[in-house]
């Protein structure tokens, strides 16, 4: 409860909307649209920072709470976002907490579903874009919850965010590629270098 109390409050300081979240026991799940570049960095920063000054006070400790830090990824609205919600308040269940994302308490569902209210929550558009109605539109949002995890999509979420690449449609993906230099995704393996300096010559890049 305290988590989110200062969750709350340092998203109207960062600048940052709120569209789905998860509070696990050991790491924690947000889906933001940030005011600016720096939104997302401020808002996890002092986040974390008032949480372990809360934790140290509450619990009579010191230093840091956390492991490495933050993970994240740019997604593309179109193609990605309603599965990032899925994807992120699923989590206890894949995890085998519980059965369903409606029997977990420290999540969004519940408020995404329309089963209970949750001020934290701005609703993205394609959460709108669901249904014109607000009873449908919920409706709409349990149904995406009745089918199994997509592994594909598991393998490419996990990757993007912990690999800080953007989880980005094709048609986006083609388009920011021919504009920037950034890797877009986590390069395949390839041979190895040709010694010879032949015009075949293809580079091997270890995994991250």
């Amino acid at each position: 409860m305290v988590y989110l109390i200062l969750l709350r409050d340092c998203l109207v300081k960062a600048g940052c909307r709120l569209h789905a979240y998860c509070l696990m026991t050991n790491h924690v799940h947000l889906l933001l649209t940030p005011s600016d570049d720096g939104a997302c960095a401020k808002l996890t920063r002092n986040l974390g920072q008032r949480y372990v000054q809360y934790f140290n006070r509450r619990y009579a400790r010191t230093g840091t709470l956390w492991e490495g830090r933050p993970y994240s990824c740019l997604v593309d609205s179109a193609h990605y976002v309603l599965g990032c919600y899925r994807y992120i308040e699923r989590n206890p269940a894949r995890a085998g907490l519980v059965e369903a994302a409606s029997a977990y308490k420290w999540s969004s569902y519940e408020g995404n579903a329309g089963r209970a209210e949750d001020n934290l929550l701005t609703p993205h558009v394609e959460y709108l874009a669901l249904a014109a109605e607000e009873d449908a539109r919920r409706s709409a949002y349990r149904q995406l919850f009745a089918g199994s995890d997509d592994p594909g999509f598991l393998a490419e979420m996990r990757d993007a965010t912990n690999g800080g690449f953007p989880l980005l449609g094709p048609e986006l993906k083609s388009r920011v590629a021919a504009s920037s230099d950034r890797p877009l995704e986590r390069r395949k393996r390839g041979p190895a270098p040709l010694q010879d300096g032949g015009e075949d010559a293809l580079s091997a890049d270890l995994p991250l």
